[in-house]
C-alpha cells in the first residue's frame, strides 16, 4: 500500500521537483566546499574529509541516482500520460514508438452512435472523426503538431486509458511496449448529444453561420449544440495552416459565439418585472422615449414599418407585461429597465452568471467552458445605457448557450442545471436564476409569443412551443436573428436557442430552425 502510494503519478510532478532542487542544493554546497578547499587537495582526501564534504559527495550521488530511476520510470510509463505521448508523437522517429500504438478510446453520442473512433494503418494508430464538420467543434481535434481542443483535450486521460495508479497497471503497460503483443486501449466517452438531432441542427442552418443549442431543462443534458460553419478535424493541418478564414470555422459560436441578444433578453426582463411584483401598465407611445435629448428616441419596430409604407402609427398606448412581451415593445422595456435602476438590473444579471464562463467540463488538462452574458458596469448616472441593455442592445453580448440555459431554468421551476455534455456526468444545480413564482408566470407569456405574437407563424398545437424571437441589431450590417424556444409549454422538457448571423427578422431565420428541430425532436421521442 505506501509502495504504490509512493509510486502515485498524480504526485509526480512535485516529486521531480524536490529531487532536482535536492540536487541542486546539494551540487551547490559540494562545490562552495571544495572552492574553499586548498585547490591542489587530492579528492580521495576529500572522499575521507570529516563531516560536511563527505555527506554532501554521499547525498549528491544518492539524488543521481534516484533522478536516474525516476526519468526511467518516466519513460517506461510514459505512455499512459498525454503530455509524454504527444512529445512521443511529435519528436520520436523510431519504428518502435508506444505512442504510435495506443488505441484512444471511442467518442459516442448517447445511443450509441460512434462519433471518433481509433484504427491502425501502416502500423500505426490513426483518428477517424465521422461528419467531421458536424461535431467538430464538441469533440475537437487531436494533432501531434497542433496540440488538442475539445474533448480530445479535456478528457484526454480518460480516452487513453487512464491514470496508472496501481502497480498491477504498471506491470500490464510494461508488457504492452516490451512484448508489442497488443495495442493499448483506452476508455470510450459516452455523451448526451443526440447524433441525428445535430446533424438535422446543421443541416436547417445550411450554408449560413449561425448557432442551435438543445437541452433538457430538468438535468442539463445538451442534445444539440451545432456552430456553423464547421471544420474537419481529419483536416486540421489545412485549416490551420491556410489564410486567414472570415467565416472563422474554427469559432465554437455556440459556446464561445458572442453577440446582442435583441429581444430574446425581455425574457430576463419580463422576469425582473415579475420578481418585483409589476402589475401595472406602461404607456408607449408612437414617438417612443429617450432619456435626454442628447440621445436618439428609442420606438417600437411597427413606427418604422408604418413609415416605410407611408403611414402613421399611431403607438401601444398603455399596455401590460404580457401584450408588451407578445409585441416584442421596445418602449416598454426601455421605460420598464430604467423604472427598476441599475442595481435590480446588475442583481439578477449576476444570478445568470454574468461575465462570469460557466464549466461544463473540466479536468488537469483544460476546462470546457460557454460564454454567458458580457455587459459593463455603466456609470448609474447613464440611464440611456440601461435603456439599450434592457432590450437587448447596447453593450450586452450573450451566448446561444446561455440563451438556451435561461430558457431552461424557465422551463424549471427558476432552477439553471450546469449544461453537461457527458453522460456520466451527474447533473448538478447551477443556480436559482428565477423565483419558481417567476417562472410558472413566464410559461403563459411565452406561450402567448407564439400562439398570438411575434412568433405566430410556427405555432403548432402539437407541439405548444412558447417562446421569444429577437432580433438583434449590430454594426456589421444586416440584424441577428434570434429565437428562444421552450417546449411543451406547460412542463417544458426541451429549450432550444436558435442565432443566424445576419439573418434579419428572428420570426422569419431563426424561429422556423427551432420549429423543426423540436418536430424532430417530438418524432424522436424527447418531447413529452
Amino acid at each position: 500500500m505506501a509502495l504504490e502510494s509512493l509510486t502515485d503519478p498524480t504526485r509526480w510532478p512535485v516529486v521531480r521537483v524536490a529531487l532536482h532542487a535536492g540536487l541542486l542544493l546539494a551540487l551547490a554546497y559540494l562545490l562552495q566546499r571544495i572552492r574553499d578547499l586548498h585547490p591542489q587537495l587530492p579528492m580521495r582526501q576529500l572522499a575521507r574529509g570529516k563531516g560536511g564534504e563527505r555527506r554532501a559527495l554521499l547525498v549528491l550521488i544518492l539524488l543521481f541516482a534516484v533522478v536516474l530511476l525516476h526519468q526511467a520510470s518516466w519513460q517506461l510509463t510514459g505512455m499512459l500520460r498525454p503530455q509524454f505521448m504527444a512529445f512521443m508523437q511529435l519528436y520520436d522517429r523510431r519504428d518502435f514508438n508506444p505512442a504510435h500504438r495506443l488505441r484512444r478510446g471511442r467518442i459516442l453520442d448517447r445511443n450509441g452512435e460512434v462519433l471518433v473512433y481509433s484504427e491502425e494503418q501502416a502500423g500505426r494508430v490513426r483518428r477517424h472523426y465521422r461528419d467531421g464538420p458536424v461535431f467538430g467543434h464538441v469533440v475537437g481535434y487531436r494533432h501531434p503538431r497542433f496540440g488538442a481542443t475539445g474533448l480530445e483535450a479535456v478528457a484526454s486521460v480518460h480516452l487513453d486509458g487512464g491514470t496508472p495508479l496501481r502497480l498491477a497497471d504498471w506491470g500490464r503497460v510494461g508488457r504492452q511496449v516490451l512484448t508489442q503483443d497488443e495495442h493499448p486501449r483506452g476508455h470510450d466517452l459516452w455523451l448526451t448529444l443526440d447524433a441525428e438531432l445535430q446533424r438535422h441542427a446543421v443541416a436547417l442552418l445550411g450554408a449560413r453561420r449561425g448557432a442551435v443549442v438543445m437541452l433538457r431543462p430538468q438535468d442539463g443534458a445538451l442534445l444539440v449544440l451545432a456552430s456553423t460553419p464547421g471544420f474537419d478535424p481529419e483536416r486540421i493541418a489545412a485549416t490551420l495552416g491556410g489564410a486567414e478564414d472570415a467565416a472563422a470555422p474554427l469559432l465554437n459560436r455556440a459556446t464561445q459565439g458572442l453577440y446582442p441578444p435583441g429581444s430574446t433578453f425581455k425574457v430576463v426582463m419580463a422576469a425582473l418585472a415579475l420578481e418585483h411584483g409589476f402589475n401595472t401598465t406602461i404607456d408607449c407611445p408612437a414617438e417612443g422615449f429617450t432619456t435626454s435629448a442628447r440621445y436618439p428616441r428609442i420606438r417600437d419596430h411597427e413606427y418604422y414599418e408604418a413609415r416605410e409604407h407611408g403611414t402613421q402609427w399611431p403607438g401601444h398606448g398603455a399596455i401590460g407585461l404580457g401584450t408588451a412581451l407578445a409585441r416584442s415593445s421596445n418602449v416598454f422595456f426601455a421605460k420598464l429597465g430604467v423604472g427598476y435602476g441599475h442595481a435590480a438590473f446588475y442583481a439578477l444579471a449576476d444570478r445568470l452568471h454574468a461575465n462570469r464562463p460557466i464549466v461544463l467540463h473540466h479536468s488537469a488538462h483544460g476546462r470546457y467552458t460557454m460564454q454567458t452574458l458580457r455587459l459593463p458596469r455603466l456609470d448609474p448616472d447613464d440611464r440611456y445605457g440601461l435603456a439599450q441593455m434592457s432590450l437587448g442592445q447596447g453593450a450586452l453580448l450573450m451566448s446561444p448557450a446561455q440563451l438556451a440555459l435561461i430558457g431552461a431554468a424557465v422551463g424549471n421551476q427558476g432552477v439553471a442545471m450546469r449544461p453537461r455534455l457527458l453522460r456520466d456526468q451527474p447533473p448538478e444545480a447551477l443556480g436559482q436564476f428565477f423565483s419558481p413564482t417567476t417562472s410558472a408566470a413566464l410559461l403563459p407569456l411565452l406561450r402567448a409569443v407564439v400562439t398570438e405574437g411575434t412568433a405566430r407563424a410556427i405555432d403548432d398545437p402539437a407541439l405548444r412551443i412558447a417562446g421569444k424571437t429577437g432580433t438583434a441589431q449590430h454594426a456589421q450590417g444586416r440584424a441577428h436573428s434570434w429565437f428562444l424556444g421552450l417546449a411543451p409549454a406547460e412542463r417544458p422538457t426541451l429549450a432550444v436557442a436558435v442565432l443566424v448571423e445576419r439573418g434579419g427578422y428572428g420570426a422569419v431565420a431563426a424561429a422556423p430552425i427551432a420549429r423543426a428541430l423540436i418536430e424532430q425532436a417530438a418524432r424522436r421521442g424527447l418531447l413529452r
